[in-house]
């Protein structure tokens, strides 16, 4: 079946068809429990890819979501067979050693939509949380080959949990020196194209990209071998000085201070914002409460819209603000709302994000000099 085919026959369903395939029947079961309690979700289970794969010759499900390290066939291999010979958005969920880090990230360069950590057990706000994220990303990864469908039921909550917006705004002294994205799904890869068109003294550079905890200094880790810039996982109190890309921590809200004329970042815990942490609105609003119009915000792609509402409070605080525009976009979800809310000034392709942020950043320089 080629790919638009099963785009075409999983628009018409009223269900979606999630396959989850693990060795571990507990893991099995807590997240068929999780996924079926969205009444729109079937699930299906297989111990190995080979099961899985004879499962899904049977009926082909909308979504695999798959372990990496199990019997018969790795889950490396079994990315690559369905990219190969059965394009379906797939899943990777694993555990959180250094060796699964790799693997999922092996996973998403051979096709793999997102990337998620097991299910925690035995804690119930946990596994409520672990609730939100996975049905969250099952819809997403549907939406990365759709272009449509809808993310669950979860109360949304917004930045405020974390910190209050700004009474006043902040007093513009240095030109656009400052640079915060968010990105989700499919973002892993507009961050290398974005990176790639900037120089080894890029303006500072604080990211979300919605990822479990330890994926991200991964991430980072791979970045910062693949740039001139130096690529890091942000930590507490960490400068934010030009040439230097800061990552948002997994499961931790990223959020800008300022000393003197310097910024830098604080690392938190808080409740879930948007369904996220880190999410992007906590950054956003963090940037719009300490830079101001001294800053540039960027929303790249991803589902839901966590972002939306911070880019536009950045907007409103006399930032620069830039969208990824559609065409460019594995999901437009993020990027269309903040462009439906009025937060957008540029609506940009991906490949030239980089030159737009940079052309801000230079205008601005050059209008302070003059």
């Amino acid at each position: 079946m080629t790919q638009q085919a099963q785009a075409n026959q999983t628009a018409g369903r009223d269900r979606l068809h999630v396959l989850v395939v693990d060795d571990s029947a507990m893991v099995r079961q807590v997240m068929q429990n999780i996924l079926t309690a969205d009444p729109r979700i079937k699930v299906t289970v297989a111990a190995d890819p080979l099961i899985a794969w004879t499962k899904m010759e049977k009926e082909p499900p909308d979504v695999v979501i798959t372990d990496l390290e199990m019997p018969h066939m790795d889950g490396l291999s079994f990315v690559r067979k369905i990219m190969a010979e059965a394009p379906l958005p797939v899943i990777v969920c694993t555990g959180l050693a250094a060796s699964g880090t790799e693997l999922a990230f092996r996973a998403l360069e051979q096709g793999a939509v997102e990337v998620i950590s097991k299910p925690k057990l035995g804690v119930r706000e946990f596994l409520c949380e672990s609730s939100v994220r996975l049905l969250d990303t099952v819809w997403s990864a549907a939406a990365a080959r759709l272009r449509c469908g809808s993310v669950g039921s979860a109360p949304l909550m917004t930045a405020d949990v974390v910190l209050p917006a700004a009474a006043k705004r902040p007093v513009a002294c240095a030109g656009r020196n400052l640079v915060v994205v968010g990105a989700s799904t499919g973002g892993t890869d507009a961050l290398r194209a974005f990176l790639a068109a900037l120089p080894k003294n890029c303006p500072p550079i604080v990211v979300v990209q919605h990822m479990p905890e330890v994926f991200t200094r991964a991430f980072a880790e791979r970045l910062n071998a693949e740039f001139k810039m130096n690529v890091r996982e942000a930590q507490n109190g960490d400068k934010v000085r030009a040439g230097t890309v800061l990552i948002a921590p997994g499961n931790f809200h990223t959020v800008l201070g300022q000393e003197d004329s310097h910024f830098f970042v604080n690392v938190t815990n808080g409740p879930l914002v948007s369904r996220h942490r880190p999410s992007v609105d906590v950054l956003f609003r963090s940037a719009a409460n300490t830079a101001g119009s001294n800053a540039v915000g960027v929303i790249m792609t991803g589902m839901g819209s966590d972002g939306a509402q911070g880019l536009l409070e950045m907007k409103q605080a006399g930032a620069a603000t830039i969208a990824q525009d559609e065409a460019s976009s594995v999901v437009f979800g993020m990027p269309r709302e903040a462009i439906a809310r009025g937060a957008v000034d540029y609506v940009v392709p991906l490949p030239r994000i980089g030159s737009c942020v940079l052309d801000l950043v230079n205008s601005s320089a050059q209008a302070l000099r003059h």
